[in-house]
């Protein structure tokens, strides 16, 4: 049975869709209240409704955009105005860009670098030093299976959860000794929202391995009660992480690249 969250505060990032949802969904039912963050406020309202009405929790919501620089700070020093102390962050938010590295424009690129990496960097900085100083504390980054590989067409986007990965994991050891536990999540192709912010349409692949979101949510969880340093939803997701210690870099990327075509 997982441990009740009563009394405590959780923030989840990107939250308004998709992981998000079933991870505020999920900490709910254990009791935590919840801080909801993302750019777009209606969604995020609508299931601060739900949420107070369903698991009768305290709901901040704080419509923002995380992919500016300093937004993380901003958010702790409005936090800290509210007298709301988090014991559980989920680094939620992020997106993928689907396409040639070329062809994408670089703005976008940089946006999504800004928010898949420096981002989360800073969302974890500001917050794990308080939970340091309190001794205890539970701290959820979202990486990707990509993130094990280099994988052409998302040149970009699993070089940054590359970096979520060997950070978070690094982390983990860390922060151990301080009563502060970091663990990452590595989902393989979801049920979310990704697809069509990428700009991909599902391959044949993608559409035989995908996963529904509330499974996968309940998995990182879960692991991150049991103060694992990592976790790979799925058996097949499992099994392609396994096979890539047996591959030879260059088939790694010759495989993906071809799996990633439409």
């Amino acid at each position: 049975m997982a441990k009740s969250l009563k009394g405590q505060w959780a923030l989840v990032t990107g939250a308004s869709s998709g992981f998000g949802v079933d991870f505020a969904r999920l900490l709910a039912a254990r009791g935590a209240n919840l801080v909801l963050v993302a750019r777009t406020s209606a969604p995020m309202e609508a299931l601060a409704t739900e949420l107070r009405t369903a698991s009768g929790i305290s709901v901040h919501v704080e419509a923002m955009d995380l992919a500016q620089a300093g937004a993380g700070e901003a958010l702790k020093l409005r936090l800290d105005a509210l007298a709301i102390r988090i014991d559980v962050l989920i680094n939620n938010a992020g997106f993928g860009l689907f396409g040639a590295f070329l062809d994408t424009p670089l703005a976008k690129t940089l946006g999504m670098l800004q928010l898949n990496t420096a981002s989360l960097t800073e969302l974890t900085y500001t917050f794990a030093r308080d939970m340091v100083t309190r001794g205890a504390g539970q701290i959820l980054l979202i990486a990707s299976i990509g993130g094990y590989q280099a994988t052409p067409l998302y040149a970009a986007y699993s070089a940054s959860k590359a970096y979520v990965l060997l950070f978070g994991e690094a982390l983990h050891e860390e922060l151990h000794a301080s009563g502060v536990t970091v663990t990452v999540l590595s989902p393989g192709i979801t049920a979310t929202r990704f697809l069509d912010v990428s700009g991909q349409t599902a391959t044949l692949y993608q559409r035989l391995v995908m996963m529904q979101s509330l499974p996968v949510a309940r998995i990182g969880l879960k692991a991150l009660e049991a103060g694992r340093a990592s976790v790979i939803p799925g058996f097949l997701n499992r099994l392609t992480a396994f096979s890539l210690r047996l591959m030879p870099r260059l088939l790694q990327r010759k495989v993906a690249y071809q799996l990633m075509k439409n």
